[in-house]
């Protein structure tokens, strides 16, 4: 499933064209949330991506990242624990429908565990986004599931064209 993962992701970043190319780079910031809520206190990410438009409304292309979370630690009477983070880097395939300054997208693909006993597994971010002053400001929603666990997060971030 990696592999065909990968090869899709190649696939989609090399044998595109188009009326239109954009590189997008982004940060994002966000909480987690389901089962890792209480395993992680916050995430924070980046990603580029390759974006081809067609006839200016329908963006496709790829995407890599970098996504971490920071484990909680804390203590609780005379019990302390300190926590592992986990990263991420995400490869997908990266769509959006784009209506004048506001857009809707999906990213879907593969994020490689970078952490031992990590494999990391299925990736998915639903997003939208405003495009303000050069600027677009993204809320999105990422997923990362593997092997019955899910990590989670709510996110918000910016990225920029060039």
């Amino acid at each position: 499933m990696k592999n065909l993962l990968c090869i899709l992701f190649l696939f989609s970043a090399v044998t595109v064209s188009a009326q239109t190319t954009d590189f997008k780079l982004g940060a994002h910031a966000g909480l987690p949330v389901g089962d890792m809520n209480e395993a992680y206190s916050y995430n924070a990410g980046a990603n580029l991506s390759y974006m081809v438009g067609i006839a200016g409304l329908v963006e496709f292309g790829a995407l890599v990242g970098y996504m971490h979370y920071f484990e909680d630690s804390g203590k609780e009477g005379d019990l302390s624990w300190e926590g592992n983070d986990a990263s991420y880097i995400p490869m997908a395939g990266s769509g959006r429908i784009d209506m004048g300054p506001v857009f809707a997208g999906m990213d879907i693909g593969y994020a490689l565990g970078l952490n031992e006993g990590n494999d990391g597994g299925f990736f998915y971010r639903p997003k939208i986004g405003f495009g303000f002053l050069g600027l677009t400001f993204v809320g999105s929603y990422s997923g990362i599931s593997a092997d019955g666990i899910e990590v989670n997060s709510i996110n918000l971030g910016l990225e920029f064209s060039f």
